[in-house]
């Protein structure tokens, strides 16, 4: 009985014989018009559109979301994102002019021009989102492109394939299913550009293997991002906040807040307001706790993970301040904070990802400023506080991929502003006129005109 299943060697082929199409095809679409990429801008957004419910599902499938997530995060983001670029195309391609230093008469000029063929490799926390997202950027650009989204969310790259395929003609754009052994067989393909969002340790494959045929890349990773409050913040607000965005995705966002430091005498109303909007939002009338309102853990291991650092929490003194209930059946954890941590606990020391918050007292600004400063620099940082001086101190002893103030998130969700990491926590920076850019290599060119 033969089999259908495609072996290494076809894979391999397949990827070869796309990746080559590509390459041939890559200097047509470099030359493309505004309006050309526009067209099929446009084309993507009406099938993202056309397929929002099957979105839903097929993410349902994969991660247990609830409906209202996804449907912001993976159809009403990418279409709003594919308008913006569709909006300021036209602005964006033009060439910045300059004025020659040497010989005011001469003319210059910086063109901006597509990378050439690119790999965009896709997470699992945000399937659609985050593959979609640059992809809308890479194709504003001028870009070919090979896509790949994770195998942990089989559902909804099926779905995606679908949608790449009613859009593009593979010369353009392929979108690629399987397990890790098709990431890696993409990554031997000597790609101008890839972009990558996922792990810092998975971050470092891509990029060894980009320095091979010295692709660039943009790498969005994650972190540890820490949550510094304030004496005089208002703290009730501050729990409302920290609740929601631990039960957004069930924490599983790379700039979910991962630590909080607060002052000793602020950490029992903080307990406090994010235990009762934990309540609010997630124990129903009758006392039972709403699974549907918080996305699950996507797989086992992970579950495991997140226990096996809960548990050494609490085996090393930490106290269970609110929650501490883990379903292993259907990998539900219900948020949790805990107080009395130590940097000798391994939650404080990875990324947590998941909706557990360890919280940290400190006695002076500078304390907690020093720890931040004596460990990886985050994607995120988060600082509540009334006093603007404060609030400069942290900016300027401290480095991070973006700065929330009095809020959380609401760097990552401003279209206007790079978002992006730094060493450890990424490597350039997109969203908007950034991702046109992330795609984009900036041209000098000189006319002499005598």
């Amino acid at each position: 009985m033969s089999s259908t299943t495609p072996t290494a060697a076809d894979l391999s082929q397949e990827i070869e014989r796309i990746f080559a199409l590509q390459q041939e095809h890559q200097w047509d679409v470099k030359a493309s018009s505004a309006e050309t990429r526009k067209a099929k801008l446009a084309k993507l957004k009406a099938s993202i559109g056309a397929h929002a419910d099957d979105i839903v599902a097929a993410v349902q499938e994969d991660t247990r979301k609830p409906e209202g997530e996804i449907r912001v995060t993976e159809v009403m983001n990418i279409t709003a994102n594919i308008q913006r670029n569709i909006d300021n195309l036209d602005e964006w391609m033009k060439p910045t002019e300059v004025t020659p230093s040497t010989n005011p008469e001469d003319k210059a000029k910086i063109v901006y021009e597509a990378r050439g063929v690119c790999l965009i490799l896709g997470p699992w926390n945000f399937p659609l989102g985050l593959t979609f997202g640059p992809l809308a950027a890479a194709v504003a650009a001028g870009n070919c492109c090979m896509v790949k989204l994770t195998d942990l969310c089989p559902a909804t790259a099926r779905i995606a394939k679908l949608i790449v395929e009613e859009v593009f003609e593979e010369n353009e754009v392929a979108l690629f299913e399987g397990d890790v052994s098709v990431a890696e067989a993409l990554l031997e393909q000597p790609f101008n550009h890839i972009f990558f969002t996922g792990s810092t340790r998975v971050g470092k494959i891509v990029m060894a293997a980009a320095a091979k045929h010295l692709a660039t890349v943009t790498l969005e990773l994650g972190g540890k991002s820490p949550v510094i409050i304030d004496e005089g913040a208002n703290v009730e607000a501050i729990g409302a906040a920290l609740a929601g965005a631990k039960q957004f995705n069930g924490g599983q966002a790379c700039i979910c807040p991962d630590y909080v430091f607060v002052k000793e005498e602020q950490k029992g109303p903080l307990v406090e307001a994010f235990k009762a909007n934990v309540e609010k939002n997630l124990i129903a009338e009758d006392g039972h706790f709403k699974k549907e309102a918080i996305a699950q853990v996507v797989n086992e291991g992970n579950f495991k993970r997140v226990k096996g650092m809960f548990d050494d929490a609490v085996a090393k003194g930490a106290t269970v301040a609110v929650g501490g209930t883990f379903d292993e059946e259907d990998l539900t954890v219900h948020p949790t904070m805990l107080t009395d941590v130590t940097p000798q606990m391994t939650i404080l020391q990875d990324e947590i990802f998941a909706p557990l918050l360890p919280v940290m007292t400190y006695d002076n600004l500078d304390q907690a400023i020093g720890y931040i400063e004596a460990h990886d620099k985050p994607l995120a940082l988060y600082v509540f506080s009334p006093n603007e001086a404060n609030v400069e101190k942290v900016l300027s002893r401290t480095s991070s991929g973006g700065v929330t103030v009095n809020g959380v998130f609401s760097h990552y969700l401003e279209n206007n502003l790079p978002f992006g990491g730094v060493n450890q926590s990424g490597m350039g920076s997109y969203h908007g006129y950034f991702g046109f850019k992330a795609f984009s290599h900036e041209r000098a060119v000189y006319m002499h005109m005598a």
